[in-house]
C-alpha cells in the first residue's frame, strides 16, 4: 500500500491522544446514546478539556491554531470506531469557520473559546422542510425591527439541532437575498423537536426547529446582509472534503475488518478467504479503496493550500460516498449474516454510510456542478 505523507510525528502523537479519547469516552457510551438519541454534553466538555474541539481556530480565540490535518485526524479516527454521534466535525469545521470568516471580533470573542471548550455546541439551520439541497429557495424569513431581526420559519435535519447552544439561521432579508444570523438556543420563540429517528447515525442529534417571533440583535449577523449564499459556496468545499474524508476512512476500515472476518470465519470446511470470489472482491476494493485514499489526500493538501476548488470538492464528495456505499455493501455480504446483526462493527457503518450520499449537497447535485465546470 502507498504511504501516506500528509503526516508528521505530531500528527501521529495526535492520532494516539484522539485515539485513546474515543476508546474511553466514546465507544463505552456508543450504544446508550443511540437509544437517547444523542451524545452527552459531558463528552463534548471532556472533548474541549483535551483540546479536541475547534483545533483550526486561532489560539487567540481558544483553539490550538493547527492546519486541516489536525481535523482529519479527528473525523478519520471517529470513522474507524463506528461511532457516528459526536458531531465534533460539525461544530469545529462547519460552524465555527463562518463565526472565524465572517464574524466581528465581538462574536468571535463571545462564542469561540466556549466553542473550543465544549461549553457552547454549535449548528447550522440550513434545510428546511420541501426545499431539500435548494438553498435559494429559502422560505424562514428575518424582517428588520428596530435594532433587530424578527426571525419566522422552521428548519430540519439540523444536526447537533437538539443539543445546540447557537445555530446559525439561512434566513431571507429581502427579496432574493440571503442572510446568516446567529441564534442562541435560549431565545424567546426558538423551539426544538426531539431528535429524529434516522435509520442510521442513532447517537447523532438531529432535529426540527420553529422560530416564532424570534427576536435577535442584527449585531448576530454574520457578514453582510444578503450575501449569505456567497458565505455558504465558500465554506461548502470544506463541508464537502470532510464528509469525503469520513468516507474513504469508514471504506478502509470496512476492508480491514472483513479481511479478519473471512480469514477467521468457516464455510465448507475451509476459511471465506478460501474461496476465489471473496478473494476477488476484496482485491477490487483494497484497489478502489486506495485509488480513493490517493485523490483524498490530495485534495487535503490542496485545501490547506487554499486551493481546493468547488468542482474538486463535489468529485471528492460524491465518489468518496459512493464508494463508501459499494464497499460496505460489499463487505457485509462478506460478512453473511452475522453482517446484519447490529452489534457489528460492519451492520452500523452500513446503517450510516446512506446519509453520505444525501448531506452535504446530494450526489446528485454535486454531479451538476461537475458538469458545470467542466461543460463551460
Amino acid at each position: 500500500m502507498i504511504e501516506r505523507t500528509i503526516f508528521n510525528e505530531e500528527h501521529e502523537l495526535f492520532q494516539q491522544s484522539v485515539n485513546k479519547f474515543f476508546e474511553k469516552e466514546i465507544v463505552p457510551n456508543h450504544d446508550q446514546w443511540e437509544i437517547d438519541g444523542h451524545v452527552s454534553r459531558e463528552v463534548w466538555l471532556k472533548a474541549g478539556e483535551l483540546g479536541l474541539l475547534c483545533t483550526g481556530t486561532a489560539e487567540e480565540y481558544g483553539g490550538s491554531g493547527v492546519d486541516f490535518t489536525y481535523s482529519t485526524i479527528m473525523m478519520e479516527e471517529l470513522a474507524r470506531t463506528g461511532c457516528s454521534g459526536p458531531g465534533f466535525a460539525l461544530h469545529s469545521d462547519i460552524v465555527a469557520p463562518y463565526i472565524i470568516h465572517q464574524g466581528t471580533e465581538e462574536l468571535k470573542k463571545q462564542w469561540l473559546p466556549k466553542m473550543a471548550k465544549g461549553e457552547v455546541i454549535g449548528a447550522i439551520a440550513m434545510t428546511e422542510p420541501g426545499t431539500g439541497s435548494d438553498l435559494q429557495a429559502v422560505k424562514m424569513t428575518a424582517k428588520k425591527d428596530g435594532d433587530d431581526y424578527i426571525i419566522n420559519g422552521s428548519k430540519t435535519f439540523i444536526t447537533n439541532g437538539y443539543m445546540c447552544d447557537l445555530v446559525i439561521v439561512v434566513a431571507k432579508t429581502g427579496e432574493g437575498e440571503i442572510s446568516l444570523i446567529l441564534v442562541e438556543a435560549d431565545r424567546e420563540g426558538f423551539t426544538k423537536d426531539k431528535p429524529l429517528k434516522k435509520i442510521g447515525m442513532k447517537a447523532q442529534d438531529t432535529c426540527q426547529m420553529y422560530f416564532d417571533n424570534v427576536r435577535v440583535p442584527q449585531s448576530n449577523l454574520l457578514g453582510q446582509e444578503g450575501q449569505g449564499f456567497i458565505y455558504l459556496m465558500m465554506e461548502l468545499p470544506q463541508e464537502r472534503l470532510l464528509v469525503a474524508i469520513i468516507a474513504i476512512a469508514t471504506a478502509e476500515e470496512a476492508v480491514k475488518r472483513t479481511l479478519q472476518y473471512v480469514q477467521e470465519r468457516e464455510a465448507f470446511g475451509r476459511t471465506i478467504a478460501k474461496f476465489q470470489n471473496t478473494r476477488f472482491k476484496l482485491a477490487e476494493m483494497a484497489t478502489e479503496v486506495q485509488m480513493g485514499r490517493v485523490f483524498i489526500d490530495k485534495c487535503i493538501e490542496l485545501h490547506i493550500k487554499q486551493q481546493l476548488d468547488v468542482p474538486t470538492a463535489a468529485m471528492a464528495k460524491y465518489a468518496m460516498t459512493d464508494l463508501q456505499c459499494k464497499v460496505v455493501d460489499e463487505c457485509l455480504q462478506l460478512h453473511g449474516g452475522y453482517g446484519y446483526m447490529w452489534e457489528y462493527w460492519i451492520a452500523r457503518a452500513y446503517a450510516d454510510a446512506r446519509a453520505q450520499r444525501i448531506y452535504a449537497g446530494t450526489n446528485e447535485i454535486m454531479k451538476e456542478i461537475i458538469s458545470r465546470a467542466i461543460l463551460e
